[in-house]
């Protein structure tokens, strides 16, 4: 696919509210901010487990995975998540966010597992789109 083609294609994503967490603000804000960069945006809704976000991202073939967590359960549901998409071969296509609340020695290990990047509390809409436009994984 050339850069023309990429850039052409409508970047997927799902907003996953994983867990326990009931607070879903900032992932009702995060994904009318990428609608309105013309992404095309699913939200999970709230108290999904590791496997229905897998689940739904693969069916729905989805080209980003933002995770949006709160609840401090970061480091037992996300390395679930990423397990779950790697038994499917999407984890390599899978341009994986988590945003939320993470404390810095977190952030490290989230990413050494293969999260692209850990967004926190007041990151610009800006800053996450143009991330994600600059890394979002070409289509095989």
């Amino acid at each position: 696919m050339s850069t023309q083609e990429q850039e052409e294609r409508t970047i997927r994503c799902l907003i996953a509210k994983v867990g326990l967490d009931g607070h879903d603000r900032g992932a009702h804000v995060i994904s009318r901010a990428f609608r309105d960069a013309g992404f095309e945006v699913i939200y999970s809704g709230l108290h999904r487990a590791p496997d229905e976000i897998v689940q739904a991202a693969v069916q729905e073939d989805v080209d980003v995975l933002g995770i949006s967590i709160l609840s401090g359960a970061h480091n037992t549901l996300v390395p679930k998540i990423i397990a779950g998409l790697e038994e499917y071969d999407a984890f390599e296509d899978t341009l994986i966010l988590v945003g939320g609340i993470v404390p810095d020695d977190d952030r490290e290990e989230l990413l050494e597992m293969g999260v692209s990047a850990v967004f926190g509390p007041g990151t610009p809409m800006e800053d996450t789109i143009e991330f994600v436009r600059e890394n979002v994984h070409e289509r095989k």
